[in-house]
Formats: structure tokens, sequence, C-alpha cells
């Protein structure tokens, strides 16, 4: 009692509230979108762009998936759904991931529904870290990977890919980069940005050093179906044993069945601290994805999946005018993907000089002020910036005609 009347007796002196920066102060929109704004703008003024910025599939949903939209909406089934997805869609998708991703033990119980993979990620590492909690990351890796991590209080570790190993995520070269903070190890296949495929022998690597170091496995199959043959994808979850918690799995909507806008994506685990969550911040986030869109993804994982390897096969052309069109130009390295739709092109300095640019970042504007959209190599990571990354997902007509003119403003 006597120290606490001493303290409160004593005069206040005036202060500087300190000030912690806020989690979103640390990132920003990011250089894709400045790109995509210059282009739009151009667009705006009548100008003809060419959206190599922007991994949007142009295809259309599936028709089977819009009827069910529409009979949903006349139905009436526009109310609140369940927190974690309707009861029909996530018996489906269990039985989806166990027949063609080989999540053999998966049940509806274990699939939470997500309005998108971001939202996903987002879900996943909230979940998952506690402060300064350590994730493995490929670099270069799509933005939203590492700023989800840093959402969630989490501190990516980013594990440069290198062409001279075709950009192949390594465990050797993952474990290297292990600490006593490390939490997971958050892989991607097929890799956006590189469109790098991973086998399963290098999956199986990947868990078995999880396995050692008992760590989390986080998997982003967003990809699945946008894949090249001989390439074949592989579930890192298919390799896990019956009863092993430690693979958390990501999918989508948005690619294998071209309805990025409906948001929808789901994660599927089998852990029960997960499990108690997840759907804590489902309810405090979105509260149930969209009524609609779910009856839609159900149509869609239900229905005819013609339109998967329809779609394939367009991408694969586009690809290839792509890659064609930038290959022999001097200092420009492109790589083929092998699946996604992105081509990942290195840059020696050569190509600064020649083309009076300082660097890729410079370069990428220079392209975006004539109506080439990219992303710059900075824009993924922090050992990449001698890149440019160029998505074929836009129509063939703008891919064969812009890929002419990209090779034109490069040579």
């Amino acid at each position: 009692m006597l120290q606490t009347a001493a303290v409160a007796a004593e005069p206040a002196s005036p202060s500087v509230k300190a000030t912690t920066p806020h989690p979103l102060d640390q990132l920003s929109l990011g250089k894709i979108v400045q790109i995509r704004e210059r282009l739009l703008q151009a667009q705006a003024a009548g100008k003809r762009v060419f959206r190599f910025e922007s991994g949007d599939p142009s295809f259309a949903p599936p028709a089977h998936a819009l009827d069910a939209l529409t009979q949903a909406a006349h139905a009436g089934k526009t109310h609140y759904v369940p927190n974690n997805g309707i009861p029909e869609l996530r018996r489906a998708l269990a039985r989806k991931v166990a027949e063609k991703n080989g999540l053999t033990s998966t049940t509806a119980d274990d699939v939470f529904v997500t309005n998108g993979a971001m939202h996903a990620l987002y879900v996943a590492f909230g979940a998952l870290l506690d402060a300064g909690d350590e994730v493995i990351i490929p670099d270069p890796m799509w933005t939203e990977v590492a700023e989800n991590i840093r959402l969630a209080g989490g501190v990516p570790v980013g594990v440069p890919l290198s062409a001279e190993h075709h950009f192949a995520y390594r465990a050797e070269d993952i474990s290297a980069a292990i600490t006593s903070r490390t939490k997971a190890i958050f892989v991607n296949t097929p890799h956006n940005p590189t469109g790098a495929v991973l086998s399963r022998d290098a999956l199986g690597e990947i868990l078995d050093l999880a396995r050692h170091h008992d760590l989390y496995v986080v998997s982003d199959e967003a990809y699945e179906d946008v894949i090249y043959a001989p390439h074949v994808h592989h579930s890192i979850g298919a390799l896990a044993a019956a009863n092993e918690r430690r693979v958390i799995s990501i999918f989508s909507f948005s690619k294998s069945h071209a309805m990025p806008g409906l948001r929808t994506g789901y994660i599927v685990t089998r852990d029960a601290t997960l499990h108690d969550r997840i759907p804590k911040l489902l309810r405090c986030t979105i509260n149930g994805v969209n009524s609609l869109a779910q009856w839609a993804a159900l149509a869609a994982v239900t229905g005819s999946d013609r339109h998967i390897a329809e779609m394939r096969d367009v991408y694969h052309e586009r690809r290839d005018i792509m890659v064609r069109a930038l290959t022999g130009i001097h200092g420009v390295h492109p790589f083929t993907p092998q699946g996604a739709f992105y081509v990942w092109a290195v840059l020696d300095s050569s190509v600064y000089e020649r083309l009076e640019v300082a660097d890729a970042g410079a370069l990428a504007t220079q392209l975006a002020e004539r109506g080439l959209g990219c992303a710059p190599g900075d824009a993924f990571g922090t050992t990449c910036a001698d890149a440019l990354r160029f998505a074929f997902s836009c129509g063939t007509g703008m891919v064969r005609e812009g890929s002419a003119l990209l090779r034109e403003a490069l040579s």
C-alpha cells in the first residue's frame, strides 16, 4: 500500500507516446498493382494494352457452374450459410481431394471454405502462427504469401531459387534456412511466378525434412490443373501418413475453374488445433463465403471437368507463343513454365544498358508506357530483382499480338 501511494504521489512528467508501427503500414499495394494502374489509365485513354501483368483467366466459368448459381438465386438460397461452408460443398470437396489429390483420410470436417485462396492463406497463417514464428518460403514467391505471414505476426524467410536448378525448391536449401523459430515450410507447386513444378520425390524430401524438425507444411495448390505434360501435379498431403497432422493444403476455384471473381477457395487440414481456430477466423472475417458462389463451386467440382483440359490446351498454346517470342533476345533468358501461366525471364545487365534503363523495375515501367504489362522481379522477393514475369492468362489474340510487340520492345 505504501509503495502504491508513493508512486501515485509522484508528479506527472510530460512524455511522448511510444508508437509501434501498425502491421498494415509494413505492407504496400504492390508493384503489380502500380503497373496495372498505369495500364488501366492508358486503356481508359483509348490506348491498346496487353495485360501480361495479371494472372486473371480469360475464360468464363463452366456453364454448369453458372447455371447452378442462377438456380440457387431463384431458389432463394441467398441467406446466411454455415460458417465453415455449406455441407454439400464440404462433402464434395472431401471426395475430390481424396480421389484426385490422394488425401484419402479427408472428411468433410477437415474442409473449410474460404473467400478465395488468398483468404485461405490469411486464415491458415492466422490460425497457425504465434508472434515471431518463421515460415520458410521460396524466393521469388507471389507477394501476398509473405504479406499474409507478416499480418499473422510471423516472419517470412526466403530461400533463393536459381535458374541453374530450374527454379526447383530444394530440401537441402530449405534445411539451411531452418532455425529454432521456424514453424512451417511453405510449398507452392505449380509455382507462381516461375512456373516450376515439384516432383513427387522433391515433395517427399521436403516432407521428411518437416518431420525431422517437427514443422508444419502449408501447401498452396491453386494451379494444380494448369500444368503441362510431361509434368504432373502431386499434392504433398498425399505423402503424409493417415494420422499425420502437419500438412495444411490450400486449393482454389479461381484458376482450375476460371472463377476468380466468385472468390471461392478451401483449406484442408486434419490438425485438431486448427479445427478449433479456423472457424473463429472465418466467423470474424467473412462469416461464410457468398452462398451463390458456393453452389456454383459445388456444380463445378461435381460436374464435367472437360473445361479444365480445354483451358490447359489453350494455355499450352499461349505459353509456346510467348516463350518463342522471348527466346533469342540478347540478355533475356525465359524459363519455359512447367505449370501455371507465367513466363519468368531472367535479365542480364546488358539489357538495361541497351535499353537505357536503370533496372528491371524501370524496364517494367517503360514497357507499361508502351501498353505492355509485366511484373518486375523484385515484386516477388529480395533475391530476384533482375527478372520480369509475363502472364499469358489473357486472350490468345492478345498473347500473339502482344508477344510480337514485346519482342520488338526488348530487342
